[in-house]
């Protein structure tokens, strides 16, 4: 017989996940790559400083980390990086994140040796989206000079060979990704856009021929191509959207573009980072996809008749798809899952190469995702709805008062292309186990629902993303699931202006925020931004500067004059994004108008916050914040330092 639970205001329910749990060997896993029988992985380790270790696993299923400290398997490309390595023959080639020069560690090595010489600009040539070439890599190569200025940032898909010698490839375009060489070790595929379009917006798919002619093969105004892949065959297959979603599409040798996969909903998502892989090419011409279906992904194999078969999973989100034989190693994750590394066989039969940190908690205190569909203003965008994954209040120890329904937090994603993902977040969990009920919103703009649903935030950033997370806080007050005097919303970078315009142009609708490296003064961002981002907010706003007025209507920094909820603010002080100067600026104005705030600086973070004592201060300072204002206790077992809170 258990005991009764205890009833305790929401809030302030104790539970195990706590902010130490949430970075306890905590580990992202990034980048994925089959070598041989070997199996490669990232893992950014906040208890080692965020540094990004490579850990290879044998065929025997010993695992072994490569990089020993300081070194850290990171590139700075488009500031947000990704495929900062890669493994070929046992030989591995990486970007160190200090310098950004691209190293080499042969078979039966542990030591790196540099290949690139130092830059005159610290830090100033930079390598990602590294592939296997021969004896030496394909590579994004980005190039700064001394003025720093984003204008003047080159972007060029190289041949760096072992001995360090560099040819550049392809120059010119604005922006260059996923260079692939065919099979026959001569045709080329890359692709390429120029500003003011973000890869999601346009790109173009390019396919160099033996006799050294260009063909865009696809993509192009109002298209997005991503993902190029080269089969065995000679054919190349990638997904764009043409068909609205990003859909699997194929040419044959001398054949027509094919559609291969149309899934109904989006398979890729937005090119934030190089490396990204959402389906598989098998060695016998099948094809392993992985796409999205209300708030959780599917996996299945597309046969060559173009049968579609799902594999049963008890995961619900797939990433990082390679093939290893005739199965496939990707990242995987599901609500009661944190990511693991997964081989899945044709037959759906999964064996975890890489498992995930044992927590000690019982799943009891998992708090499960509803997907749910929510009406919302469909003015001048034709959309009228949004979704989100609503997570309940969860303690198998601890229940409400009767007379107390739970307050909300409302979760922005970044991006804002970006979308919610139903996989176990110790980052939610804190707070649901606490008494929260958490709303992750995929706003219009996020991207698993096609490109009309992409494109409804066009011209319209700042106001459909606030219709939808204000539509969704009441829609769920109105269904009697939260406290609708005790909304509060959060959200960083891009979730982060979300957070900071709901707070200001929707007065009295929340009663607190948090504001994670957040955007205030869009006309900053627009001027004063790394080249990926420069022209972002041409599309998002409205082209910049002749649209200044634009920019100064939606930038909550000038709208202070409505700004009266309280807010906390967290903001790394090396942030290249986002720079503090924007946080700094809208805490000045709190403070001068007397709103209760409180503002915490992390010395050594950029966009994102990576070290596991900044992680806990963040959310254990965000969550004292919320107690002081919406009049609950912390749990005393914790021990958790109040934060100090400016009135």
């Amino acid at each position: 017989m258990t005991d009764s639970p205890r009833t305790l205001p929401h809030g302030s329910w104790p539970t195990p996940i706590t902010s130490e749990l949430v970075v306890r060997a905590a580990a992202r896993l990034g980048e994925v790559v089959v070598d041989g029988d070997d199996v490669w992985w990232a893992e950014g380790r906040p208890s080692e400083g965020g540094r990004t270790v490579l850990v290879r696993r044998g065929p025997d299923g010993t695992t072994t980390d490569l990089l020993p400290p300081p070194w850290n398997a990171r590139t700075r490309v488009h500031e947000y990086g990704g495929a900062a390595w890669t493994v070929a023959g046992g030989t591995v080639w990486f970007t160190h994140y200090a310098d950004q020069r691209l190293y080499r560690v042969d078979p039966g090595s542990t030591e790196p040796v540099a290949v690139t010489p130092e830059p005159e600009v610290p830090a100033g040539v930079r390598f990602a989206d590294l592939s296997a070439d021969g004896d030496g890599v394909l590579a994004v190569r980005e190039t700064h000079t001394a003025s720093g200025l984003a204008a003047e940032v080159v972007h060029e898909v190289v041949r760096v060979a072992a001995d360090g010698a560099v040819e550049v490839l392809v120059s010119g375009p604005d922006f260059v990704s996923d260079p692939r060489r065919a099979p026959d070790g001569v045709t080329l595929a890359w692709l390429q856009w120029d500003h003011p379009n973000m890869p999601w917006d346009t790109a173009q798919l390019v396919v160099r021929a033996a006799d050294g002619t260009d063909h865009v093969l696809a993509g192009g105004p109002g298209q997005s191509v991503v993902q190029p892949v080269w089969g065995a065959d000679l054919s190349l297959w990638w997904l764009d959207d043409r068909t609205d979603v990003w859909s699997l599409h194929r040419r044959r040798p001398h054949g027509e573009v094919e559609l291969v996969l149309d899934a109904g909903s989006d398979i890729a998502g937005p090119q934030w980072v190089f490396g990204q892989s959402r389906f598989a090419l098998l060695p016998d011409g099948r094809a392993v996809v992985a796409y999205g279906r209300d708030g959780a992904d599917r996996l299945a194999v597309v046969g060559t008749d173009g049968e579609v078969r799902e594999l049963p999973s008890e995961h619900a989100s797939f990433g990082q798809l390679r093939a290893a034989g005739d199965a496939v190693v990707c990242v995987a994750g599901g609500p009661a899952s944190e990511p693991v590394v997964l081989r899945v066989a044709l037959d759906g039969a999964a064996e975890v190469l890489r498992p995930a940190r044992e927590l000690g908690v019982d799943p009891a205190w998992f708090s499960r995702p509803e997907h749910v569909t929510f009406p919302t203003d469909p003015r001048d965008c034709g959309v009228g709805e949004a979704h989100a994954l609503v997570y309940p209040p969860t303690n198998p120890q601890v229940v409400g008062p009767d007379d107390e329904l739970p307050p909300l937090l409302v979760l922005v994603h970044g991006g804002p292309t970006s979308a919610a993902r139903s996989v176990l977040d110790l980052g939610v969990q804190y707070w649901t186990s606490r008494g929260f009920a958490v709303a992750d919103v995929d706003y219009r703009g996020s991207t698993g629902y096609g490109r009309r649903f992409r494109d409804a935030l066009q011209g319209r950033w700042g106001i459909t993303d606030l219709d939808d997370v204000v539509a969704c806080a009441r829609w769920l007050a109105e269904q009697g699931r939260v406290d609708p005097a005790r909304l509060a919303i959060r959200g960083g970078s891009a979730g982060g202006y979300t957070t900071l315009a709901a707070l200001t142009f929707r007065p009295g609708v929340f009663a607190a925020g948090a504001s994670h490296y957040g955007v205030a003064d869009l006309a900053a961002l627009a001027a004063d931004t790394h080249s990926f981002e420069s022209r972002y907010l041409d599309g998002l706003i409205a082209p910049w500067p002749s649209g200044a007025d634009v920019y100064a209507a939606r930038s909550p920094i000038h709208h202070t004059d409505a700004l009266d909820t309280p807010l906390a603010v967290f903001q790394g002080d090396e942030d290249r994004v986002v720079p503090p100067e924007q946080a700094e600026m809208m805490v000045a104005a709190l403070r001068e108008k007397g709103v209760p705030h409180a503002y915490v600086l992390f010395a050594g973070e950029q966009h994102g916050f990576r070290k596991a004592e900044n992680i806990r201060a963040a959310l254990d300072g965000e969550l004292s914040f919320y107690a002081q204002v919406l009049g609950f206790q912390l749990p005393t077992e914790e021990g958790i330092t109040p934060i100090e809170v400016v009135r």
